[in-house]
């Protein structure tokens, strides 16, 4: 099921309605059934590995806190990472390194006697298997206790407003929440809507509109001047920020709506002033995952700066691979290493050449340092939406290689797309900057805060695009 449907609509208020009317001893099944019904949506089946990883990871907790010989425990953390990972393997990956085993062998002179596998895509595996994950290493480390209810923990991983796109939850803030009863709050009702109502503005008026403007072009590149693809690929980097941040949003809503606290996803990340900002800023929740359960166990800062270099490129290499299972993603995932080492080897050169240059601080300076890291993250995008390196290195060089023309599609849609990133860039500085004077939503008066709402969800209905449109990370 997709927030962006009419089921959902319905589901929604439903289970909400539901959740406050059960006695809180049978929330838990009830929200457990309810997350079940929304993944089998997706394709029943495939609820079987999600059950098959939960019976593991739940079996696998209970024993790492009864067990204390180092050794055993650790065995223990391996296999269950082991059962997880290899779901992934053969589910996300198994294709893609085969295609890659018949491309190498086929340059030799070989062909490849193993099949591909005629298999679709688990919704949402990276995010529920990384959730999964984090348990069982929080336990082993012993900064969690086993969950001995089989049913709470299969909801840890199942709780249905993050099981497919995230945040990526770590126990020790979800599986509390399970256990607390929550009773009806008209303000948890009241933030949980309005965030809700900005998820949804920013999928279906912002992100989904984009998407028809970029999705002309990129599939088009060839026929189109540098402007247009410089254009698209702009459009795409706000795309892909509305489209994901609006499912963070949706989330974080619907499960404060029966008084559950997500931890935020998104901060702004196109007002960061360097990369290494950045990614305090985006995806929150994985990024954290790789800075605590990888990054830090290869070393951290603590080791050597060549050490440290390589660690950063490794964890963003996989960080790419993560993402999807095409070279493309693994260059994505180089390129933001690549900033990252370059920031921070050049780090002392850049901050007394702008102190030279009377560009340490200022409006101006934070201004140059954000248009840059736009620069390189739009730069990188391109070859996240690229669906071959081919398409993205014939993307790069329509970029950077002028070529006339320009082109606006219907004038209407662009129209919109305009207003709708006039629209976002006006509530994202709001934000950011905490122009509290212009408040709209949250607006004391009761007449302007109504006024707001009403005119938000007629906004959504008039200008959002309502195909069904997956959410872009929803491959995942």
């Amino acid at each position: 099921m997709i927030f962006n449907s009419f089921t959902f609509l319905l589901f929604f208020p439903v289970v909400t309605a539901l959740y406050f009317l059960v006695p809180h001893k049978f929330r838990w099944l009830l929200l457990l059934i309810a997350s079940c019904y929304f993944y089998m949506f997706f394709k029943a089946i495939y609820i079987l590995i999600l059950f098959f990883t939960i019976i593991i990871d739940y079996t696998a907790g209970i024993y790492l806190e009864k067990v204390n010989a180092p050794k055993k425990k650790k065995l223990l953390l391996i296999l269950s990472l082991t059962a997880n990972i290899g779901v992934l393997a053969v589910f996300k990956y198994f294709n893609f390194f085969n295609a890659n085993l018949s491309g190498l062998l086929y340059w030799m002179g070989y062909t490849n006697p193993i099949p591909f596998l005629q298999i679709l895509l688990p919704i949402g595996l990276s995010f529920h298997t990384f959730q999964a994950m984090s348990y069982t290493i929080e336990v082993y480390r012993g900064h969690q206790k086993a969950e001995r209810h089989f049913g709470i923990y299969a909801l840890y991983v199942m709780f249905y407003p993050q099981l497919v796109a995230g945040p990526i939850e770590r126990p020790q803030n979800l599986l509390p929440q399970f256990k607390t009863e929550h009773h009806f709050n008209a303000l948890d009702v009241s933030e949980g809507l309005k965030r809700m109502l900005i998820g949804f503005f920013k999928k279906v008026v912002v992100a989904d509109r984009l998407s028809i403007y970029v999705k002309t072009v990129f599939n088009n590149y060839p026929e189109h001047g540098s402007a247009t693809i410089v254009l698209a690929s702009l459009f795409f980097a706000v795309q892909i920020y509305c489209d994901f941040s609006g499912y963070s949003d949706i989330a974080i809503g619907s499960a404060r709506v029966i008084g559950f606290k997500l931890m935020e996803n998104f901060k702004r990340p196109y007002f960061a002033k360097s990369i290494n900002e950045f990614w305090s800023r985006w995806h929150i929740s994985l990024s954290t995952w790789f800075k605590d359960y990888v990054y830090i166990p290869l070393g951290g800062n603590r080791v050597s700066k060549g050490r440290l270099y390589l660690n950063l490129f490794a964890v963003f290499m996989i960080s790419g691979l993560w993402h999807g299972a095409n070279w493309t993603f693994i260059v994505w995932g180089a390129l933001h290493g690549f900033y990252l080492i370059c920031g921070m080897a050049t780090q002392k050169w850049r901050t007394a050449t702008a102190s030279k240059l009377g560009l340490g601080s200022g409006v101006f300076a934070n201004f140059l340092n954000i248009s840059f890291t736009i620069f390189l993250v739009t730069i990188s995008w391109i070859f996240f939406r690229a669906v071959s390196l081919e398409q993205a290195w014939g993307l790069l060089k329509g970029v950077f290689i002028y070529k006339p023309g320009f082109f606006i599609g219907e004038p209407s849609y662009f129209l919109y797309d305009l207003m709708a990133i006039a629209a976002l860039f006006f509530y994202e500085i709001k934000q950011e900057y905490g122009h509290h004077s212009l408040r709209f939503l949250h607006n004391e008066n009761w007449g302007i805060r109504m006024a707001s709402y009403l005119g938000l969800v007629f906004i959504i209905l008039l200008f959002g695009v309502f195909d069904g449109g997956q959410f872009i990370y929803f491959q995942f």
